[in-house]
Protein backbone atom coordinates (compact mmCIF):
# COMPACT_ATOMS: atom_id res chain seq x y z
CA UNK A 1 0.00 0.00 0.00
CA UNK A 2 2.81 2.41 0.84
CA UNK A 3 4.38 1.65 -2.55
CA UNK A 4 1.14 2.55 -4.32
CA UNK A 5 0.89 5.82 -2.39
CA UNK A 6 4.47 6.79 -3.26
CA UNK A 7 3.92 5.86 -6.91
CA UNK A 8 0.75 7.96 -7.09
CA UNK A 9 2.55 10.90 -5.48
CA UNK A 10 5.38 10.74 -8.01
CA UNK A 11 2.98 10.46 -10.95
CA UNK A 12 1.07 13.50 -9.66
CA UNK A 13 4.29 15.51 -9.39
CA UNK A 14 5.44 14.48 -12.88
CA UNK A 15 2.10 15.40 -14.41
CA UNK A 16 2.15 18.79 -12.72
CA UNK A 17 5.67 19.51 -13.96
CA UNK A 18 5.02 18.28 -17.52
CA UNK A 19 1.92 20.46 -17.85
CA UNK A 20 3.67 23.75 -17.21
CA UNK A 21 4.25 24.30 -20.94
CA UNK A 22 1.20 24.76 -23.17
CA UNK A 23 0.92 22.20 -25.96
CA UNK A 24 0.65 23.75 -29.42
CA UNK A 25 -1.38 21.81 -31.99
CA UNK A 26 0.41 19.99 -34.80
CA UNK A 27 -1.78 21.12 -37.66
CA UNK A 28 0.30 19.37 -40.31
CA UNK A 29 -1.33 16.02 -39.47
CA UNK A 30 -4.56 15.24 -41.33
CA UNK A 31 -6.33 13.48 -38.45
CA UNK A 32 -6.45 15.22 -35.06
CA UNK A 33 -7.70 13.99 -31.69
CA UNK A 34 -7.73 14.26 -27.92
CA UNK A 35 -8.00 11.83 -25.01
CA UNK A 36 -9.94 12.43 -21.81
CA UNK A 37 -11.17 11.00 -18.52
CA UNK A 38 -13.33 12.25 -15.65
CA UNK A 39 -10.61 14.83 -14.92
CA UNK A 40 -11.98 16.98 -17.76
CA UNK A 41 -15.45 16.96 -16.12
CA UNK A 42 -17.79 19.27 -18.10
CA UNK A 43 -17.23 19.33 -21.87
CA UNK A 44 -19.16 21.13 -24.62
CA UNK A 45 -18.73 18.56 -27.38
CA UNK A 46 -20.27 20.67 -30.13
CA UNK A 47 -17.63 23.34 -29.54
CA UNK A 48 -14.91 20.68 -29.53
CA UNK A 49 -16.16 19.24 -32.82
CA UNK A 50 -16.03 22.70 -34.43
CA UNK A 51 -12.25 22.88 -33.87
CA UNK A 52 -11.17 20.22 -36.39
CA UNK A 53 -11.06 17.42 -33.83
CA UNK A 54 -11.72 14.05 -35.46
CA UNK A 55 -11.45 11.49 -32.66
CA UNK A 56 -11.60 11.17 -28.88
CA UNK A 57 -10.19 8.41 -26.69
CA UNK A 58 -11.98 8.21 -23.33
CA UNK A 59 -11.05 6.24 -20.24
CA UNK A 60 -13.52 3.43 -19.60
CA UNK A 61 -12.04 1.13 -16.97
CA UNK A 62 -9.09 0.53 -14.68
CA UNK A 63 -8.01 -2.73 -13.11
CA UNK A 64 -10.70 -5.33 -12.46
CA UNK A 65 -13.34 -3.15 -10.76
CA UNK A 66 -13.02 0.59 -11.39
CA UNK A 67 -15.09 2.32 -14.07
CA UNK A 68 -14.40 5.95 -14.90
CA UNK A 69 -17.27 7.90 -13.40
CA UNK A 70 -18.01 9.94 -16.53
CA UNK A 71 -17.44 7.21 -19.11
CA UNK A 72 -21.12 6.46 -19.90
CA UNK A 73 -21.92 10.14 -20.39
CA UNK A 74 -18.82 10.92 -22.42
CA UNK A 75 -19.26 7.79 -24.54
CA UNK A 76 -22.76 8.83 -25.59
CA UNK A 77 -22.03 12.55 -25.93
CA UNK A 78 -18.98 12.02 -28.18
CA UNK A 79 -21.07 10.01 -30.63
CA UNK A 80 -23.89 12.59 -30.60
CA UNK A 81 -21.37 15.30 -31.54
CA UNK A 82 -20.33 13.31 -34.61
CA UNK A 83 -16.82 12.52 -33.39
CA UNK A 84 -15.11 9.14 -33.65
CA UNK A 85 -14.76 7.63 -30.20
CA UNK A 86 -12.47 5.05 -28.63
CA UNK A 87 -12.39 3.51 -25.15
CA UNK A 88 -9.27 2.70 -23.17
CA UNK A 89 -8.48 0.46 -20.21
CA UNK A 90 -5.82 1.43 -17.67
CA UNK A 91 -3.98 -1.79 -16.90
CA UNK A 92 -3.17 -2.68 -13.30
CA UNK A 93 -0.37 -5.10 -12.32
CA UNK A 94 -2.37 -6.01 -9.21
CA UNK A 95 -5.18 -8.07 -10.81
CA UNK A 96 -5.31 -10.72 -13.52
CA UNK A 97 -5.58 -10.03 -17.22
CA UNK A 98 -8.71 -12.21 -17.33
CA UNK A 99 -10.49 -10.18 -14.66
CA UNK A 100 -9.53 -6.91 -16.32
CA UNK A 101 -10.60 -8.05 -19.79
CA UNK A 102 -13.95 -9.21 -18.42
CA UNK A 103 -14.44 -5.85 -16.70
CA UNK A 104 -13.77 -3.93 -19.93
CA UNK A 105 -16.07 -6.18 -21.96
CA UNK A 106 -18.90 -5.70 -19.46
CA UNK A 107 -18.44 -1.93 -19.63
CA UNK A 108 -17.80 -1.14 -23.30
CA UNK A 109 -20.11 -1.98 -26.18
CA UNK A 110 -18.49 -1.06 -29.47
CA UNK A 111 -20.50 0.11 -32.46
CA UNK A 112 -19.61 0.41 -36.11
CA UNK A 113 -17.30 3.38 -36.63
CA UNK A 114 -15.69 3.29 -33.18
CA UNK A 115 -11.94 2.97 -32.70
CA UNK A 116 -10.56 -0.37 -31.48
CA UNK A 117 -10.19 -0.88 -27.71
CA UNK A 118 -6.99 0.47 -26.13
CA UNK A 119 -4.77 -1.07 -23.47
CA UNK A 120 -3.03 1.67 -21.48
CA UNK A 121 -0.06 -0.07 -19.87
CA UNK A 122 2.64 2.07 -18.31
CA UNK A 123 3.43 0.93 -14.76
CA UNK A 124 5.29 -2.02 -13.24
CA UNK A 125 4.53 -4.12 -10.20
CA UNK A 126 6.62 -3.35 -7.12
CA UNK A 127 8.80 -6.23 -8.33
CA UNK A 128 10.59 -4.20 -11.00
CA UNK A 129 12.00 -7.37 -12.59
CA UNK A 130 8.54 -8.63 -13.56
CA UNK A 131 7.66 -7.42 -17.07
CA UNK A 132 3.96 -6.79 -17.77
CA UNK A 133 4.30 -8.16 -21.29
CA UNK A 134 2.69 -11.58 -20.76
CA UNK A 135 -0.30 -10.35 -18.77
CA UNK A 136 -0.74 -7.46 -21.22
CA UNK A 137 -0.62 -9.90 -24.14
CA UNK A 138 -3.27 -12.05 -22.48
CA UNK A 139 -5.58 -9.00 -22.15
CA UNK A 140 -5.02 -8.10 -25.79
CA UNK A 141 -5.82 -11.64 -26.92
CA UNK A 142 -9.04 -11.85 -24.90
CA UNK A 143 -10.22 -8.46 -26.11
CA UNK A 144 -9.41 -9.31 -29.72
CA UNK A 145 -11.33 -12.58 -29.41
CA UNK A 146 -14.40 -10.82 -28.07
CA UNK A 147 -14.57 -7.80 -30.40
CA UNK A 148 -12.90 -9.42 -33.41
CA UNK A 149 -10.51 -6.50 -33.84
CA UNK A 150 -6.89 -5.91 -32.87
CA UNK A 151 -6.67 -3.63 -29.81
CA UNK A 152 -4.30 -0.67 -29.62
CA UNK A 153 -1.36 -0.58 -27.21
CA UNK A 154 -0.83 2.76 -25.46
CA UNK A 155 2.33 3.50 -23.51
CA UNK A 156 5.25 5.91 -23.45
CA UNK A 157 8.33 5.59 -25.65
CA UNK A 158 10.77 4.11 -23.11
CA UNK A 159 8.25 1.62 -21.72
CA UNK A 160 7.38 0.39 -25.22
CA UNK A 161 11.02 -0.17 -26.11
CA UNK A 162 11.59 -2.05 -22.84
CA UNK A 163 8.59 -4.39 -23.01
CA UNK A 164 6.68 -4.48 -26.30
CA UNK A 165 9.10 -4.85 -29.19
CA UNK A 166 8.69 -8.64 -29.23
CA UNK A 167 7.36 -10.43 -32.30
CA UNK A 168 4.09 -11.24 -30.50
CA UNK A 169 3.20 -7.53 -30.43
CA UNK A 170 4.11 -6.61 -34.01
CA UNK A 171 0.56 -6.59 -35.39
CA UNK A 172 -1.01 -4.39 -32.72
CA UNK A 173 -1.46 -0.68 -33.51
CA UNK A 174 0.74 1.49 -31.31
CA UNK A 175 -0.18 4.74 -29.54
CA UNK A 176 2.90 6.41 -28.05
CA UNK A 177 3.08 9.21 -25.50
CA UNK A 178 6.07 11.42 -26.22
CA UNK A 179 5.92 15.05 -25.14
CA UNK A 180 7.78 18.24 -26.01
CA UNK A 181 9.23 16.77 -29.21
CA UNK A 182 7.37 18.37 -32.15
CA UNK A 183 10.22 17.65 -34.52
CA UNK A 184 11.03 14.24 -33.05
CA UNK A 185 8.10 11.81 -33.38
CA UNK A 186 8.06 8.40 -31.66
CA UNK A 187 10.61 5.81 -32.70
CA UNK A 188 9.32 2.27 -33.27
CA UNK A 189 12.10 -0.21 -34.22
CA UNK A 190 12.18 -3.21 -36.58
CA UNK A 191 10.38 -1.46 -39.42
CA UNK A 192 7.19 -0.88 -37.45
CA UNK A 193 5.26 2.39 -37.29
CA UNK A 194 3.23 4.18 -34.64
CA UNK A 195 -0.45 4.76 -35.37
CA UNK A 196 -1.20 7.46 -32.79
CA UNK A 197 1.03 9.96 -31.06
CA UNK A 198 0.06 11.71 -27.83
CA UNK A 199 2.40 14.66 -28.21
CA UNK A 200 1.35 16.85 -25.30
CA UNK A 201 -0.78 16.91 -22.17
CA UNK A 202 -1.50 20.62 -21.81
CA UNK A 203 -3.51 21.53 -24.88
CA UNK A 204 -6.40 23.97 -24.78
CA UNK A 205 -9.70 23.84 -26.65
CA UNK A 206 -12.84 25.93 -26.42
CA UNK A 207 -15.42 23.84 -24.61
CA UNK A 208 -12.94 22.11 -22.27
CA UNK A 209 -11.84 23.74 -19.06
CA UNK A 210 -8.14 23.32 -18.29
CA UNK A 211 -5.62 21.07 -20.02
CA UNK A 212 -6.36 18.20 -22.38
CA UNK A 213 -4.07 15.68 -24.12
CA UNK A 214 -3.47 16.27 -27.83
CA UNK A 215 -3.07 13.36 -30.27
CA UNK A 216 -2.57 12.80 -33.97
CA UNK A 217 -2.99 9.85 -36.30
CA UNK A 218 0.10 8.86 -38.29
CA UNK A 219 -1.43 8.64 -41.75
CA UNK A 220 -4.29 9.99 -43.88
CA UNK A 221 -8.04 9.87 -43.39
CA UNK A 222 -8.49 6.85 -45.62
CA UNK A 223 -6.08 4.82 -43.48
CA UNK A 224 -7.78 6.10 -40.33
CA UNK A 225 -11.20 4.95 -41.54
CA UNK A 226 -9.84 1.49 -42.32
CA UNK A 227 -8.85 1.16 -38.67
CA UNK A 228 -12.38 1.74 -37.40
CA UNK A 229 -14.50 -1.05 -35.94
CA UNK A 230 -16.88 -2.79 -38.30
CA UNK A 231 -18.57 -5.74 -36.61
CA UNK A 232 -17.99 -8.76 -34.41
CA UNK A 233 -18.70 -12.40 -35.09
CA UNK A 234 -17.94 -13.56 -31.54
CA UNK A 235 -20.85 -13.92 -29.15
CA UNK A 236 -20.28 -12.49 -25.69
CA UNK A 237 -21.61 -15.53 -23.86
CA UNK A 238 -18.86 -17.70 -25.28
CA UNK A 239 -16.17 -15.22 -24.31
CA UNK A 240 -17.57 -14.79 -20.82
CA UNK A 241 -17.47 -18.55 -20.41
CA UNK A 242 -13.85 -18.61 -21.56
CA UNK A 243 -12.96 -15.91 -19.05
Amino acid sequence: MQYKKRLFAWITILLAVSCTRETKRMDDYAVQGIDISHHQQIIDWNKVADQDIDFVFVKATEGSEHQDTLFPKFWNDIKKAGLVRGAYHYFSPYSSAEEQAKHFIQTVQLEKGDLPPVLDVEIMDKDQNASPRQSALRWLQLIEKHYNVKPIIYTYQKFYLAHFTGEEFKDYPIWIARYNSPNNPPFIPFGRHWSFWQYGNCGHLTGIKGCVDFDVFHSDRESFEKLLYQSTSTDSAGVQKAL
